[in-house]
């Protein structure tokens, strides 16, 4: 068995002994290009990204690969063009078997070091370019499965075993609130109260000091091991459970958010206590969505739950609440921006789902996933079929969802009619509906329309209204999105003051939740950048600029990335406009291609921000 490490110091073992590694670093460099390709790449790709100052680039692109094969024992691999990277079922990678959620997560501990630890090629800037892209990728990878084995052993009942992920997950990203969160829960399941309030002071402490911002109260709240309610029902067994539970989800619809939870937690203790199990996974389903939709701040909690739901309704035969479990899970994973895992629960719930209703919801978070990492002609396939499916079921909130992502894709390709008429029918459902608490998205989806046909009458219109609503739903991610299209309407009013106010404030109200989607705050920082250089503003443009490519490059937003190096070109760095070119190769996106010619684009740039 050949195991080849790309995490720390590269290494080669054979049946767990070292072997002579490849000569040069430039071997490794390819060795590890090849192995994180998401398909195989061309010869004169490889050449021009490795070899561009030789000779011969595609001779010494031959030497090295001959030298992989020598050194590896494979002389039947990396061959062809594009050149093959399978190489066999006797190899094994370090980074495939992690990234594997299926897999036995204790490896994870005793992950040390970055990606290609230690190597640099400065005479290859666009591989650089790549290869900070994928260190920041492959670490947010092994902190969501950290997290991802915590949250399973919490709900399992195994504090003490979580303990070890969640520390490792806090020391990976400590600014990352719900890490500390996790933490804090499994100290205080295990019994130690005293450490768990440690924890949370720590917490504290390191967001106040390094993000000025405050913790949420959840993580105090999470040193409590007892979340029950401390009023029992007053009658018991099965009936009191199910009423519970209706109870619980009416309120919820109805938006009395804590006395929905506490009714909703009674249910899970009743139906647990009286041996319901049926019940008593819809309950904790039932639950787990409402921490994850209806209470912000809660995603860690939540999940905990929905761990708790997959197991008995597993246990119970019930399929239809697994499939709802799933989804969820995968729901809070898309919006944080932790790509692989959110596949991972994903794939599980689709293939647990039977009837329309249940794929058209799964079929829309895998279109949204599909998007936010600019995988533009699944995501479209997968909306697409969800609203079709939501159609036959009559499932009008659903299909009104799947709508509105799939405007807000066109919209992004810049294929404007079809955004247009997508949203007209998912505003005319949200209204049949009276669904009131996502309004304001759309709306401001139907502005930014108005605003690049250059209607900034009707545009004004739109986003006032958008944002008044969203303000009075107290949805932060509505909110910064109202707020960036009222930023762009002030810049093209020429009111460049009122931009900036406008800018900070969808900045403000994008990240006032710890459980953000992630999506949107890149969303918001991109167009803040493409204004500030707009208006000739590096000073302010640099940073933002910074902040998106690492946030961009951490969650696998591939267009974000790509928007970063272009930023990175008009603030005068002579390498990113050919790193973009490379990083934006397979993103089929129609509008990103006039800024990839590299003539002075800030105008388009700007324009296609807003």
């Amino acid at each position: 068995m050949l195991t080849i490490r790309l995490l720390g110091p590269p290494a080669v073992e054979r049946d767990g002994r070292p072997v002579r590694p490849p000569r040069g670093r430039k071997a490794w460099a390819l060795l590890g290009y090849l192995l994180l390709a998401e398909r195989p790449p061309a010869r004169e790709r490889l050449a021009e990204l490795f070899f561009c100052d030789a000779d011969d680039p595609l001779g010494a692109l031959r030497w090295t690969l001959a030298e992989l094969r020598r050194a590896l024992a494979l002389p039947g691999t990396l061959g062809g063009d594009p050149v093959a990277t399978e190489l066999g079922a006797e190899v094994t990678v370090d980074v495939h078997v992690l990234a594997n959620g299926d897999t036995d997560p204790a490896p994870l501990l005793d992950v040390e070091g970055e990606l290609l630890e230690g190597l640099r090629l400065a005479a290859c800037p666009q591989f650089e370019s790549w290869l900070l892209v994928e260190r920041h990728h492959v670490s947010a990878m092994v902190e969501a499965r950290l997290r991802q084995a915590a949250v399973a052993l919490l709900a399992a009942g195994r504090p003490r075993e979580a303990i070890a992920y969640a520390t490792r997950a806090v020391a990976r990203n400590p600014l990352e609130e719900g890490n500390h969160e996790l933490l804090v829960r499994g100290l205080a399941a295990a019994g130690d109260r005293t450490a768990a309030l440690r924890q949370v002071a720590v917490c504290e402490d390191t967001l106040r000091r390094e993000l000025g911002m405050r913790a949420s109260a959840a993580r105090r709240e999470a040193a409590a091991v007892d979340r029950g309610s401390p009023t029992a029902p007053p009658l018991s067994g099965r009936g009191a459970a199910a009423s519970q539970l209706d109870a619980g989800r009416a309120a919820i619809v109805a938006g009395a958010v804590d006395a929905g939870l506490q009714c909703l937690r009674r249910a899970v203790s009743e139906a647990a206590r009286c041996g319901e199990a049926t019940l008593h996974g819809r309950a904790l389903a039932a639950l787990g969505g409402a921490l994850v939709h209806a209470s912000r701040g809660r995603d860690e909690e939540g999940a905990v739950v929905l761990h708790e739901a997959i197991a008995v309704a597993t246990r119970a035969g019930d399929r239809a609440t697994a499939v709802t479990a799933h989804r969820q899970l995968g729901y809070v994973e898309v919006l944080a921006g932790r790509g692989r895992t959110a596949d991972t629960w994903l794939a599980k719930a689709h293939a647990l789902a039977e009837t329309d209703e249940e794929l058209a919801a799964v079929l829309a978070l895998r279109g949204l996933r599909a998007v936010d990492r600019a995988d533009y002609p699944a995501g479209l396939r997968h909306l697409g079929e969800s609203a079709e499916r939501a159609g036959r079921c009559a499932d009008n909130r659903q299909q009104a969802w799947s709508l509105t992502i799939l405007a807000r894709t066109h919209l992004l390709r810049g294929e404007h009619s079809q955004s247009a008429a997508a949203l007209t029918q998912a505003l005319d459902l949200v209204h049949r509906e009276r669904w009131m608490a996502f309004l304001p998205f759309p709306q401001t989806l139907r502005a930014e329309l108005d605003l690049r046909a250059g209607d900034t009458v009707l545009a004004s219109e739109g986003l006032e209204r958008a944002w008044a609503l969203a303000c009075q739903v107290e949805d932060p991610c509505w909110e910064g999105m109202a707020a960036r299209g009222l930023a762009l309407l002030s810049a093209r009013r020429g009111d460049h003051t009122a931009a900036v106010m406008w800018f900070a404030e969808a900045d403000r109200r994008c990240r006032r939740v710890t459980d953000l989607y992630q999506w949107l705050h890149a969303y918001v920082m991109d167009a803040m950048a493409a204004a500030a250089l707009a208006r000739g503003d590096t000073a302010q443009a640099a940073p933002l600029v910074a902040r998106l490519a690492s946030l961009a490059a951490r969650c696998d937003m591939r267009e974000f990335v790509v928007r970063a190096h272009l930023h990175r070109h008009h603030l005068g760095d002579r390498t990113a406009l050919a790193a973009a070119r490379l990083l934006a190769a397979d993103i089929d996106n129609p509008a990103l291609l006039p800024l990839l010619g590299g003539t002075p684009a800030l105008g388009a740039l700007a324009a296609r921000t807003g």
